[in-house]
């Protein structure tokens, strides 16, 4: 019999909530926490809007000691890990520390520790030597600082596939639990507000240059023209199902199907991978498409992206056949923070039975989707899929189920 991974922790920090309640408060009724930049000054940037997450003070959460090895993001991460573990009641002799381990995403962090390693060392021949290692070295320091703050000895390890890579730190969490983990703390958490980190943004062309904060980010609006950033994310406590039975552990839900595909070179001729990264995730929780009750789309609000997803939505669920939503309008993209950040929001509309809205979003006729919006929308939910996509090509899909 196949081990199943279930979740039971959740530890979220959103730009419309610190903290999972508070940030399920915001998101059922459509509150966002997108505004203007206020980490630096963006006045002279195309790009001025972001999701920040609002009321973080990292000196009244974590231990002095670690504030100077860290960055804003590291620390991010580390206090969403405190609470996933927290509300899966798992406690420092909770299971042997090698039966426990950490896989989580990256994408842009780093920026900032870099930025600040530049302005320290700018008058040594080092410091763009010194700068890079540091980037490099960010991609794994989440996985590490969690690893080590919480006795942390099993499986560990980085997935670096941009917004898509946060899905897939969950499905390589689902493999080790399969392989006989007992529990891996998982997801991302992703932060680059900052001048380098803005600057290195806006080179993909993706960013809205919008100062309106509701007509900003409209995927799968005729007046779509980019995304806006973010900050945050969400991590996810996995566990095989025994031993949370054997715990008393509540189960939010189980990660049931993953797919992931690499889309073709540019001018191939071959189709975009996402339809068929959607079936493969169906096929391995051994559903059909009409099983899935809702679908947390990627929502890139680029014109020729969305026609893809839509297409995909449309080819694997038929015309306005599944009901559709972008909660993510609410927060910004959060680079490898987004997914994780719609798995949770999947599995909390599981529990409750709600779908959350797709803010300020008018669809357009040629999309042909029953996009949630406006107000939320009450269902019964026992399946979700959840779609990301990453730059360069990375496809991603997983499918949580409601727990028994």
């Amino acid at each position: 019999m196949t081990v199943q991974a279930v979740v039971t922790g959740l530890g979220i920090t959103a730009p419309n909530g610190l903290g999972t309640e508070e940030f399920w408060a915001a998101t059922r009724i459509g509150k966002s926490g997108i505004g203007p930049v206020t980490r630096f000054d963006a006045s002279d940037y195309p790009a001025r809007l972001a999701g920040e997450v609002p009321g973080f003070v990292a000196g009244d959460r974590l231990p002095g000691r670690l504030l100077p090895q860290t960055d804003h993001m590291t620390r991010l991460a580390l206090v969403a890990a405190d609470w996933a573990l927290a509300d899966a009641g798992v406690g420092p002799d909770a299971l042997s520390a090698f039966d426990m381990g950490v896989v989580t995403a990256s994408s842009s962090g780093g920026f900032e520790f870099g930025q600040n390693e530049l302005r320290s060392l700018w008058s040594k021949g080092a410091q763009y030597v010194s700068a890079y290692q540091s980037f490099a070295w960010f991609y794994a320091v989440n996985t590490g600082q969690i690893s080590i703050r919480n006795g942390m000895k099993g499986p560990s390890g980085v997935i670096v596939g941009d917004q898509a890579g946060g899905l897939d730190a969950l499905a390589q969490a689902r493999r080790l639990i399969r392989k006989g983990s007992r529990l891996i703390v998982s997801g991302g958490v992703d932060a680059a507000i900052c001048p380098w980190g803005w600057a290195a943004q806006l080179t993909s062309g993706r960013l809205s240059t919008g100062d309106d904060p509701d007509r900003a980010y409209l995927p799968f609006d005729a007046d779509a023209r980019g995304h806006v950033p973010g900050e945050g994310g969400a991590i996810l406590v996995l566990e095989d199902a025994a031993t949370a039975r054997a715990r008393g552990a509540r189960a939010y839900g189980l990660i049931a199907g993953y797919g992931a595909t690499f889309d073709p070179a540019p001018g191939s001729g071959r189709e975009p991978g996402l339809e068929r990264a959607v079936r493969l995730a169906i096929n391995d929780a051994g559903l059909r498409a009409a099983d899935i009750d809702v679908v947390f789309a990627d929502g890139a609000a680029q014109p020729a992206w969305d026609r893809t997803e839509a297409a995909a939505i449309g080819s694997v669920f038929g015309s306005r056949g599944v009901p559709v939503t972008v909660p993510k309008t609410m927060t910004g993209r959060l680079n490898s923070g987004g997914a994780p950040l719609d798995v949770a929001t999947a599995l909390l509309s599981l529990r409750e039975g709600i779908i959350p809205p797709t803010t300020n979003v008018t669809p357009a006729a040629p999309y042909d989707l029953d996009l949630v919006t406006g107000q939320p929308r009450t269902a019964p939910l026992r399946t979700a899929l959840v779609i990301a996509r990453g730059h360069g090509g990375f496809n991603s899909a997983l499918v949580v189920r409601a727990a028994d």
